[in-house]
């Protein structure tokens, strides 16, 4: 383990098991600097991609405690070049704490394009989700970028001991009628996730409903997530629509996709 590394593992330890010594809790969600993340790259992205049929995206995830790997992975993604943005499959945090997210916020804000990111499990912990809600924004959100619609999905069911609608099929529904809607100029979409189904944090009573709402999307490509830490390409449910495992960033590890004008793409595990 790096340095670095090591030094915020123990601060964050301490403030998870010495919180009465300090002034301010790990828990309290007061947030400084920048929020509102995805709101205002979602926006960058469809401005910058407004009229494109191909583009290039770079996928990362569970960078939780990992901040020596995170700032090298920043570092690897700003050297390309050629990216148009990144997407962020969830677990920025380990315990829910409101300064894990800042520090991961800070390290990614050095990104030279726009970055969305998705709920993990882990971001759900303690006060986590309302600070998530803060800096990074809704839990389930979509964008435009060209013709591809990215609809972003918070699958953590678990996290909520089955007392919400997790995944949301009422958010899922209005993804399918505003993209199939006549002029809505989507001709594919991505679905980006942190938990597969049929792992143990998705309510599996609805993996086959979840798969069958999501196949009626146009074009549907592919779905992306992480959670597992590994690198795993599978079709989950036999029907030919892949979905592509994003390993956690200590592996090394970060996913290029490349989305081609006559509706191919092409999909690269890139060691960093």
């Amino acid at each position: 383990m790096k340095i670095k590394d090591l030094i915020h593992v123990t601060i964050t330890a301490f403030f998870v098991t010495s919180c009465d010594m300090l002034e301010t809790h790990p828990y309290d969600v007061k947030i400084s600097g920048e929020r509102g993340i995805n709101a205002k790259n979602t926006a960058l992205i469809e401005q910058k991609m407004a009229g494109r049929t191909n583009m290039r995206f770079g996928v990362i995830s569970d960078t939780q405690r990992r901040y020596n790997d995170t700032e090298d992975v920043v570092s690897a993604l700003n050297a390309r070049g050629d990216l148009d943005f990144v997407v962020h499959c969830g677990d920025l945090s380990d315990f829910g704490a409101t300064r894990e997210f800042e520090w991961q916020r800070d390290i990614l804000n050095d990104l030279k394009v726009p970055y969305v990111t998705v709920i993990g499990n882990h971001d759900c912990l303690g006060t986590g989700e309302d600070t998530y809600l803060e800096i990074f924004g809704e839990l389930n959100y979509a964008f435009t970028a060209g013709d591809v619609r990215f609809v972003c999905l918070n699958t953590n069911a678990l996290e909520y001991d089955y007392s919400r609608p997790v995944p949301d099929f009422d958010y899922i529904e209005s993804e399918i009628e505003y993209c199939n809607a006549e002029g809505s100029g989507i001709n594919r979409t991505i679905v980006v996730m942190h938990v597969k189904p049929t792992e143990m944090v998705f309510n599996n009573n609805v993996a086959k409903p979840f798969q069958h709402y999501i196949t009626m999307l146009p074009g549907l490509q592919f779905c992306l997530y992480g959670h597992e830490h590994q690198l795993t390409v599978d079709d989950l449910f036999g029907d030919g629509v892949l979905y592509y495992q994003c390993p956690a960033v200590y592996k090394r590890y970060y996913l290029l996709f490349t989305l081609n004008s006559d509706g191919s793409y092409d999909y690269e595990a890139v060691e960093f």
